[in-house]
């Protein structure tokens, strides 16, 4: 269907969509609960390398990736980092033109299956750089997460590297912005998760009877539903803001769209998984069934692309940047 190559340009073998396409996508994976390393894979480690690869690496890397022959992986989490662009973690080393690494990446989304892995790294000149990697030359430990998904810790020890675009060059505001975008994509793909759960909670209440009746007969049941659908609505709007932001927005202003709707996103995300649950009762508790499973990926994409106290952190340290009213005058 070409999904794969939406956001890459024609001459890197993609069709050259925009973040609204790019989001709808997200969106519907998310409502099906899709289990397809699209925004791990195409929006974030695609995204590195069609920002910073140089036409070669793009043409191979982007090129094989949207037609499905390769999985890429981004590594730029450390053990314990709170949601950072910076490098710790993991070091480059230069010998003549060879570059090798060496350092611990963990989580690494669906990163025991990727064929090549873009990691994030310190370089000896300072600043960040990104490097691509041979999953095969890795040691890569592979782990469930809650939700039935895979990630992987990604051990590197003087590993071959080769650097993505120019050698030695800073690209941490660049590694900043693809993250912002993922995140942005992220709530895409949060948002068609509370979709379904609120569809499938309200087609519960209406087909599960007690005492004769069915549920959305007692008042106090379809509050709480309606609640949940004000909280879907809320995030919606600042989602649907946020993608548009990444089609003409400048790096400051995803920036802060990213914390904005992902605070939303947060917030909401647990009131919906929360009272879908309640709502249905014992069987939302199962494994098998969908909003259980719903509410604990809602809950991984909030750890992996940022917490709500991470971006109210964000929010609020840009209010500085306002000055001082006095609210007498």
């Amino acid at each position: 269907m070409g999904v794969l190559g939406l956001p890459f340009t024609e001459d890197d073998g993609g069709v050259e969509a925009g973040p609204v396409e790019i989001g709808l996508v997200c969106r519907e994976l998310g409502r099906v609960l899709a289990p397809e390393p699209f925004l791990a894979s195409v929006v974030h480690a695609g995204g590195l390398v069609a920002v910073a690869g140089s036409s070669e690496q793009r043409a191979d890397l982007l090129g094989r990736l949207a037609a499905g022959e390769i999985v890429l992986a981004a590594a730029d989490t450390s053990p314990g980092g709170r949601w950072s662009s910076a490098a710790e973690g993991v070091t480059a080393a230069s010998d003549g033109d060879a570059w090798t690494l060496t350092g611990v990446r963990d989580p690494v989304p669906n990163g025991a299956r990727a064929d090549h892995i873009v990691v994030s790294a310190s370089l000896p000149s300072g600043g960040t750089g990104l490097f691509v990697v041979d999953g095969a030359d890795a040691t890569r430990t592979d782990y469930a997460v809650f939700d039935g998904s895979r990630a992987a810790r990604v051990e590197l020890a003087e590993t071959p590297a080769v650097p993505l675009g120019e050698p030695g060059l800073d690209l941490s505001s660049t590694i900043a912005t693809i993250s912002d975008i993922t995140r942005i994509m992220g709530a895409n793909r949060a948002l068609g998760v509370m979709q379904a759960r609120v569809a499938a909670t309200n087609n519960y209440l209406m087909s599960r009877k007690q005492f004769g009746v069915t549920l959305n007969t007692f008042r106090a049941l379809t509050f709480r539903a309606a609640d949940m659908y004000v909280s879907l609505e809320l995030a919606h709007s600042p989602v649907d803001w946020a993608t548009m932001v990444v089609a003409s927005g400048s790096r400051a202003d995803i920036a802060d769209a990213a914390d904005r709707v992902g605070l939303q996103i947060a917030r909401a995300g647990k009131h919906i998984g929360q009272d879908a649950i309640q709502l249905h009762g014992g069987i939302a508790m199962t494994a098998e069934y969908s909003v259980g499973v719903g509410t604990a990926h809602l809950a991984v994409l909030e750890q992996w692309l940022g917490g709500a106290q991470h971006h109210l952190t964000g929010l609020a340290a840009r209010v500085a940047d306002h000055g001082e009213i006095d609210a007498l005058a």
